[in-house]
């Protein structure tokens, strides 16, 4: 009896063993495609936007990444439900149309967030992937704030401090870059280095915006994160083709929607389109502490990608600029102390996208033994 015993409780040592080794292992795999797609995303439009030859329209490309966006959610809704159609149309059209009100408050969210996704073309477009990956780590600050000021969230000393940090290195990365513009826009001579940043600024804000707005919709609703981005992804297509029609629409009636599409232009669009979505999936085994260090790290794999691709030139301000706001990016990703006031949705802000959060939601993207409640 005892032997049993004792074998038993081996078995479940070793069991945990096991567990403990998985767990480790997939929280490398999450680091390790938490800084591809960070770093990818960036590198590979500043790379399509420079490339000499026919330039494919930006707001296509956000409106493509939308539609395919939109599909791989219904797919995952239809996987939820066992692959029943009738069901799964069932369970949209009163997710969607009849609960119209619900669906109405992602409007607001969805016209931020197209405005985002357009304003970082312009911004990568006129600025180098090492500055603009740097300079758009102030959307964890404009987070932060929102998320205090909207949510009344509370942030510990250590983060208040790294935000300090991370504003001062980013200021001492645009005073490196003001006084060196010829060589941070040498890749083209159309491009406008103040154009950049006043895009990168403005899509940190809407991007801090809109984060904690789906945040406050999302704890608000019993409805899935994947609804949630369908109901985005609707507003955002229709918000985006608004947009392809104001900026191309006359040039895209002559060339088509597709014009200067190639295989670089479409993995740029798939990035986009699933990158924040596998994310979503990858973040389950990831705590915000390597979320904050792959942030970082992606960061010196988009400044040392730079240097190779696009010749980007790194002094030591630039250096000091961007070690600042590495090391404040791995500070505000630390957990609170114990007893502190939770904030822990906050520090969600380094991750790739704030559709990408989704805490508890994400538990339901393989079919279990009856469909979720949603």
């Amino acid at each position: 009896m005892a032997g049993g015993n004792h074998s038993k409780a081996g078995e479940e040592r070793a069991a945990s063993r096991g567990q403990s080794e998985a767990n480790r292992r997939l929280k490398y795999i999450s680091l390790a495609v938490l800084v591809v797609q960070n770093a990818s995303l960036i590198l590979s439009i500043r790379y399509v936007r420079t490339l000499p030859g026919d330039r494919f329209f930006t707001t296509s490309a956000v409106v493509m990444a939308e539609v395919l966006k939109v599909l791989t959610c219904l797919l995952i809704i239809l996987l939820q439900r066992r692959f029943n159609v009738k069901e799964t149309v069932y369970f949209l059209v009163d997710s969607i149309v009849f609960q119209y009100k619900d669906t109405l408050k992602l409007a607001v969210p969805s016209l931020i967030y197209t405005l985002q996704n357009n304003l970082q073309y312009v911004a990568i477009s006129n600025l180098p992937a090492a500055t603009f990956q740097v300079t758009y780590q102030l959307k964890i600050l404009t987070t932060a704030l929102f998320s205090v000021l909207m949510l009344r969230k509370s942030l510990s000393r250590v983060q208040w401090v790294s935000l300090l940090l991370l504003f001062a290195g980013v200021a001492i990365v645009q005073v490196q870059q003001e006084g060196n513009k010829e060589a941070s826009v040498s890749g083209g001579s159309n491009q406008n280095y103040t154009v950049g940043l006043v895009a990168v600024v403005i899509s940190c804000l809407s991007s801090g915006f809109a984060g904690v707005y789906f945040e406050k919709i999302l704890k608000g609703s019993s409805a899935s994160v994947w609804v949630r981005n369908v109901q985005l992804g609707i507003f955002g297509t229709a918000l985006g083709m608004l947009g392809l029609w104001w900026n191309d629409g006359a040039a895209m009636a002559q060339r088509g929607f597709l014009f200067g599409y190639t295989d670089m232009v479409w993995c740029v669009i798939f990035n986009q389109a699933f990158g924040g979505l596998l994310v979503a999936v990858v973040v389950k085994y990831a705590d915000n502490i390597l979320k904050g260090f792959a942030t970082s790290f992606s960061i010196v794999v988009s400044t040392a990608m730079s240097v190779y691709l696009f010749g980007f030139h790194v002094d030591p301000l630039f250096t000091a600029g961007a070690g600042l706001v590495i090391g404040a990016v791995y500070m505000y990703s630390l957990p609170k102390a114990s007893g502190s006031p939770s904030s822990s949705s906050s520090a969600s802000a380094s991750s790739a996208s704030p559709q990408a959060d989704g805490g508890a939601d994400m538990e339901a993207f393989l079919p279990k033994a009856a469909p979720p409640a949603d």
